[in-house]
């Protein structure tokens, strides 16, 4: 399992290049003015804070020459409620600039028939307690098992960290990560010794040593 960091382009840049087995790119949101670092990336929509529709639409418009390096982009959901997030889904043509939008799966989404062919990845949203249950962890294998790229939000500590690594999640983001820096992830690193599950990229990583100098 990889990170996808809210950071500015050149420490996205550095950073993967430092830890390519922990680093897979740049996570840029609508309620921030990031430039897009030219590597593989995701959008996120902000929802869990604020979404806006119109900084949504500008965010998808504005990375669009980079189509071709983007993971995933979320489609708008109501955190805690996959009713509500499905009936979003239904009319994601209206937040449609051209990125084939991913689904985010929430508390509920295991009592309900989930659309797998029409997206390529899910988002594990949801609330906390929820994120760790079995409910979600057997949507994660069905969805990996379906051939679909899966990314874990809010991965701010080590035991999700290795929990959703365990399940063969591909790639994660935390608020923790990006607001206090990459010291957060070297602990992860450390504390894990560099062990990681096959996923989308293929590698297992090699340990990684921990580097106090390097900042975010």
């Amino acid at each position: 399992m990889k990170f996808l960091l809210d950071t500015n382009p050149p420490d996205v840049e550095r950073l993967v290049a430092q830890y390519p087995d922990f680093v897979a790119g740049q996570l840029i949101v609508p309620s921030r003015t990031r430039r897009n670092w030219g590597g593989t990336f995701a959008l996120d929509n902000s929802a869990f804070v604020r979404f806006d529709g119109d900084k949504f639409k500008r965010l998808q418009q504005a990375n669009t020459e980079h189509f071709q390096k983007c993971l995933f982009v979320t489609c708008p959901d109501i955190p805690g409620s996959m009713r509500r997030t499905l009936e979003l889904w239904k009319q994601r043509e209206r937040f449609w600039q051209g990125f084939n939008l991913c689904l985010v799966l929430q508390n509920g989404a295991e009592d309900m028939e989930i659309p797998w062919k029409e997206t390529a990845a899910v988002f594990i949203g949801g609330l906390d307690p929820w994120k760790e249950s079995q409910a979600c962890a057997d949507l994660i294998k069905t969805a990996k098992i379906l051939g679909l790229h899966v990314h874990c939000g809010r991965v701010n500590q080590i035991k999700r960290f290795e929990y959703m690594a365990s399940l063969g999640v591909d790639t994660c983001d935390g608020s923790g990560v990006a607001r206090f820096g990459f010291h957060q992830l070297l602990e992860i690193v450390r504390k894990t010794n560099g062990k990681q599950q096959y996923g989308l990229f293929n590698q297992p990583c090699p340990d990684i040593e921990e580097d106090a100098g390097v900042e975010v």
